[in-house]
């Protein structure tokens, strides 16, 4: 069975590995593009756009492609958005990996906003010691306030992105470690957090760390993003695919895929 993975995350890494030896399966992983030196990954990968919903479309059907695992990121919301449609028209089994969001828990100090924009707005008019934890597509929202000195970890330079004029740069990926996490906070000074509620376990540490310093998070609200059929981890997404291979395929939407 030929099979689409739309990764980017840790759990599309996690179901790679899980299915990089199993002969009933003939995957291909496939990368947004944006990160400039993604991980080496076990499975054939591809990286970049498809050309929208027709050209994901065309290549679903040029490759024979059997089922479809959504396993990005859950703010990737354009991408969802044609793998839903793209699969409901050729009638092709699509599976969403859900990562659970984090929950408020006591001692969080969190100001909930929806959009990048509004976050910039959010942290105020006296200047402040900010930490950037998103992505470098989002930093854009922050030139609007220029009052704050700004610490921002990527995992690539942002590239021709308007950016605040005091801002300096960490590189790095994840996971990351509680213990390092609060030192990091510790030693940057940091009076306040900007997240997404990215969920898992990988970049959880700086949420925790910002807990016990009592640091707060202004948290971008996650948007609405559109599912096949829901699984909670890469482990589910593989019992999926092996109930399509001796069962009929099942209906591939909870919201009319």
């Amino acid at each position: 069975m030929r099979i689409l993975i739309l990764g980017g995350t840790t759990e599309a890494a996690a179901l790679a590995r899980l299915l990089e030896h199993d002969d009933r399966f003939d995957p291909t992983l496939s990368l947004a593009g944006r990160t400039l030196a993604p991980k080496p990954q076990p499975l054939p990968t591809r990286s970049g756009g498809f050309g929208g919903i027709a050209g994901l479309q065309s290549w679903l059907k040029d490759n024979g492609i059997a089922a479809v695992i959504d396993a990005t990121h859950p703010y990737a919301v354009q991408i969802s958005a044609h793998a839903v449609a793209a699969c409901k028209a050729l009638s092709i089994p699509l599976a969403s990996i859900v990562r659970a969001p984090w929950p408020r828990e006591d001692g969080d100090n969190w100001i909930e906003v929806d959009t990048p924009q509004a976050a910039a707005q959010a942290l105020g008019n006296n200047p402040a010691r900010v930490f950037l934890s998103l992505g470098r597509l989002e930093l854009a929202a922050f030139a609007s306030a220029p009052q704050h000195h700004y610490v921002a970890r990527t995992i690539d330079p942002p590239g021709d992105v308007a950016l605040p004029p005091d801002i300096r740069f960490v590189y790095d990926r994840g996971p990351f470690d509680d213990t390092k996490e609060h030192a990091f906070l510790t030693q940057e000074r940091i009076g306040i957090i900007v997240s997404k509620n990215s969920g898992g376990s990988a970049t959880h540490p700086k949420i925790a760390a910002a807990r016990r310093l009592e640091i707060p998070v202004v948290m971008v609200a996650r948007p609405e993003k559109p599912s096949g059929i829901p699984v909670d981890s890469p482990q589910a997404a593989r019992h999926w695919l092996e109930a399509l291979t001796v069962h009929d395929a099942p209906s591939t939407s909870r919201r009319g895929v």
